[in-house]
């Protein structure tokens, strides 16, 4: 749901009128570890200081993603709740059961006290609530939740002035909320009514101890033991009358979750539909294109024959050659970019698997294609093999050695170095070379469609390359980054899926 969209259904809840005691409202997203990255990306696009934390080691992430009021809760936004075991526990348990459930005792990131709290999740899925606890974690999509805390929620719903009696909440050993062991003059040494409530809430069982206070015995001082334990029952009740504002909450996050749920996936469907129309549509333009580029090149050709003898008197209009010659110039020119546009539509259909390329392989290519020696392209490399789309990571490493090669300043001193390392499930990749570096100003443009790295007339360059090389890394769940400075070079550094590659062999460095 767009931020907007959000921020203004949170806006019509009237969360501090109509259910006093809530800190706000917010999503939590199920994602991959290795999904994050592109996530985070994509976010910065609206949201540029967007980030997800902490990092941890369990293999799903369940970030913050949206939350109002943000201005009181802005320290949770990208807090991935997975990192935390009360957190985590509660939403794994609502997305299994399809249920409404709180977490364990908490301490919220955006209460400045430091005080307990617990979240409220209420969960939420990409077609109509699942029935068995593998279609619940297959097919959900996130939480709808709630930050409490609990001295707020006390304040909210059940202010002290307004009730003759103090209590206690714990959730097993820890302490939620005790207005007990406090300081109070109207705390009562020898209470007249004394009880324990035990509630199970949602997935929990709070323990609520309750006494009368000097109140209740100045207003109580004849009373009858039947109408005490008639009194004792009534607080019971006012006391499990708090959390009706948790029920009609869970109502209304499910109803908005039955509706969100059915306009995400209508918006996806419509986006997936588009993106392929548009890129079969750019698909076909190019390569509709190509024919008649081909046809002006194949008829300058004939006119250059035809002209020959004409070229070689010495009447003949240097021009008119040379003018030909542009003409063909600007045919590669074109073609060149057809050829990137049909590529840059294509990334992501192909297959991911395939006939593996060693490393030997790749780096004899390089050299043999750019004309490269030793000392000029250096490869060192903990894996001796890439299988997981051998083709698409290839083109990556063309795209970034060719554009190392083309705008280095002074090709006698060029060096390129290239690092490959395992790290669990993916290779950690980087390009570096010690060519002439991006301005500032441009770096963030670099991977954008159509844009080059130089504005120099003599250099040929159709702007596909590094939107390529992007679009490549990204379809597997990865992000590229560039690092650079004037006159220091660039350093590009990216992951790739590692798949049935061999990790742990290492190649000796291959220069």
């Amino acid at each position: 749901m767009p931020h907007a969209q959000w921020k203004t259904f949170a806006q019509s809840l009237r969360l501090q009128e109509k259910y006093p005691g809530i800190n706000g409202i917010g999503i939590i997203r199920f994602m991959k570890n290795e999904d994050v990255a592109a996530f985070v990306a994509r976010e910065r696009v609206l949201r540029p200081q967007f980030s997800i934390s902490p990092a941890h080691s369990y293999p799903l992430a369940m970030p913050i993603t949206q939350i109002e009021p943000l201005d009181i809760n802005r320290q949770a936004l990208g807090l991935d709740v997975a990192h935390e075991g009360n957190r985590r526990e509660a939403a794994l348990d609502s997305r299994d059961s399809g249920k409404a459930r709180i977490t364990g005792p908490i301490i919220l990131v955006q209460d400045q006290n430091a005080t307990p709290g617990f979240l409220f999740y209420a969960p939420f899925y990409e077609r109509a609530t699942p029935d068995t606890v593998q279609a619940h974690q297959e097919h959900a999509l996130g939480l709808v939740y709630a930050p409490f805390i609990v001295s707020k929620l006390m304040a909210g719903v059940l202010s002290k002035e307004n009730r003759d009696l103090h209590f206690k909440i714990s959730d097993g050993d820890t302490v939620l909320y005790d207005e007990l062991s406090t300081a109070d003059t109207q705390s009562d040494p020898d209470p007249l009514y004394q009880s324990t409530v035990s509630l199970e809430l949602y997935g929990r069982d709070w323990d609520i101890e309750i006494e009368t206070n000097q109140a209740f015995r100045a207003g109580n001082t004849f009373i009858q033991p039947f109408l005490i334990l008639v009194s004792g029952l009534v607080i019971e009740v006012l006391i499990v009358g708090i959390f009706v504002v948790l029920k009609r909450s869970n109502k209304q996050a499910t109803k908005h979750a039955l509706r969100m749920t059915k306009a995400l996936r209508t918006e996806k469907n419509k986006l997936a539909k588009t993106n392929d129309e548009i890129e079969q549509f750019v698909y076909v333009a190019s390569h509709d294109l190509k024919t008649p580029v081909r046809g002006i090149g194949g008829l300058t050709e004939m006119i250059q024959d035809d002209l020959s003898e004409y070229f070689s008197s010495e009447q003949a209009n240097t021009q008119v050659a040379r003018n030909l010659n542009r003409i063909l110039k600007r045919v590669a020119k074109i073609n060149a970019l057809t050829d990137g546009i049909i590529e840059y539509s294509q990334i992501g259909y192909g297959a991911q698997n395939g006939e593996p390329i060693t490393i030997e392989e790749l780096l004899s290519a390089l050299r043999q294609d750019f004309g490269l020696s030793d000392t000029e392209l250096k490869v060192s490399s903990q894996v001796d093999a890439v299988a997981f789309d051998a083709p698409g990571f290839t083109r990556i490493l063309e795209n970034l050695v060719g554009n190392a090669v083309k705008y280095h300043h002074q090709r006698s001193e060029l060096e390129i170095r290239v690092s490959i390392a395992a790290n669990h499930d993916r290779l950690e990749v980087s390009v570096s070379d010690n060519g002439p570096g991006i301005l500032s100003g441009f770096q963030s443009k670099a991977f954008e469609p159509f844009q080059t790295l130089s504005n120099t007339p003599s250099i040929d360059s159709t702007g596909i390359g590094l939107a390529s090389v992007r679009k490549t890394v990204e379809a597997h769940g990865f992000q590229i980054d560039l690092i650079s400075e004037t006159g220091q070079g660039c350093h590009f550094s990216f992951s790739w899926p590692i798949a049935s590659v061999n990790p742990h062999k290492t190649l000796a460095e291959a220069a």
